[in-house]
């Protein structure tokens, strides 16, 4: 992927803006991760334990304000087939699928047929995945203690000054924050929407690199691609999860602070999700990546409830997994910028290169915070030799 150089942005035609626009309306409005986020985090946690980390009770959900019959019938009347441009149509369509098996997904929410929906959504674990993810549990250790000294008043002060750098830089850069104490992540950006764990307790030193995740990457990613000619670019091109996941993790070292236990957090989530494929419960995944890899129980407990929404959601592996397939592009060189022009997969590489000739595609109008500091060009070398599983601090950097 060459480095973007054009300045100009030029329009999609006619029919193919359309069908873009009404993309993105019913991306907005098939939220599938929250349809799949379960409430009651904490009841959850006490029914567990008091059965002796042996059952666990339903998980429950919120309900989506949305028909999904006819969200389905207004995604396939799109007039994809009348798309001005064969590029545009291909990827446009491509997404047109994707929202198809997404609304599929939240349709089949705790049914027998939601792990298939799920691998043909995400795909499953392949066995160089999971041997690396194993490899990560037996070899990796802990980074050095620090205490979890920071609360949500601070983290929100962060967030909020972060917020305000960008917007310094780009007036209409923007974030909608929300603190929910009911949440199953520190952290998580849905929709442009930055959610924060009201309950949250962390070491300082984890501040910066989780806001760089998720802010420098899914917030950063979603304003550039808000400056696009194609609004996909803003929402997500088809399959774009994996490549936002792992330069989001990358951020994390990239700003100074990868510890062991977060890269041992992520092969657990692929490990789970191969358990749950298989058929395991969250007592029996919760048992091995509590009792046989010493992950602490509120970590093998959140891994284990994540790999179990809906019925088994197969998406906590793209985590590791895209990782994996962004140090490999590193590896060979690939240029950095360029994955910052809005939110694709790696695949879309070459269609990437035709958007930018075609002028619908233009460089990023930001780049994540971390870039403008001192040591980030040693970092981001440093990505271009190490293997994955070396990936990861043992303390703060100073």
């Amino acid at each position: 992927m060459p480095v973007i150089q054009s300045p100009t942005v030029r329009r999609l035609p006619p029919i193919a803006a359309r069908v873009d626009a009404e993309l993105a309306r019913l991306d907005a409005e098939v939220d599938w991760l929250l349809a799949l986020s379960p409430i009651g985090n904490v009841a959850l946690w006490e029914s567990f334990e008091a059965s002796g980390r042996t059952a666990i009770p339903p998980l429950n959900y919120i309900d989506l304000d949305l028909d999904l019959h006819e969200t389905r019938q207004r995604l396939l009347a799109l007039p994809v087939e009348e798309i001005e441009s064969p590029l545009l149509s291909t990827l446009l369509s491509e997404k047109q699928r994707e929202l198809d098996r997404m609304i599929e997904l939240v349709r089949l929410r705790d049914t027998d047929g939601f792990v298939n929906a799920s691998l043909d959504l995400f795909g499953g674990v392949e066995p160089a995945l999971a041997e690396l993810a194993r490899r990560i549990l037996e070899d990796v250790d802990a980074s050095v203690p620090l205490p979890a000294d920071t609360g949500i008043d601070a983290v929100l002060a962060a967030v909020e000054s972060e917020l305000d750098w960008y917007r310094e830089r780009s007036p209409d850069f923007k974030a909608d924050v929300v603190v929910d104490t009911d949440l199953n992540s520190l952290m998580m950006v849905s929709h442009g929407t930055f959610y924060i764990d009201g309950n949250l307790r962390l070491p300082a030193a984890r501040v910066q690199p989780l806001i760089q995740h998720e802010i420098g990457t899914h917030v950063v990613t979603r304003h550039n691609g808000r400056h696009q000619a194609l609004t996909q670019l803003e929402v997500g091109l088809a399959h774009y999860d994996a490549l936002q996941e792992g330069l989001g993790v990358l951020a994390e070292f990239l700003a100074g602070y990868l510890p062991g236990e977060r890269l041992r957090v992520l092969a657990a989530r692929v490990l789970a999700t191969e358990m749950a494929v298989d058929g395991e419960g969250v007592p029996a995944i919760f048992d091995v990546l509590h009792e046989t890899h010493g992950l602490p129980t509120d970590d093998a407990f959140d891994i284990a409830v994540r790999a179990l929404r809906g019925g088994g959601l197969t998406k906590d592996a793209v985590y590791l997994g895209g990782l994996c397939e962004l140090i490999d592009y590193l590896h060979a060189d690939g240029p950095f910028e360029p994955l910052f022009v809005g939110k694709f997969a790696l695949s879309h590489r070459s269609v990437l290169d035709q958007l930018v000739e075609e002028g619908w595609v233009g460089p990023p109008d930001l780049l994540p915070r971390y870039t403008t500091a001192p040591e980030f060009r040693d970092r981001l070398s440093l990505c271009r030799s190490l293997s994955v599983d070396r990936l990861c601090h043992k303390e703060p950097a100073s």
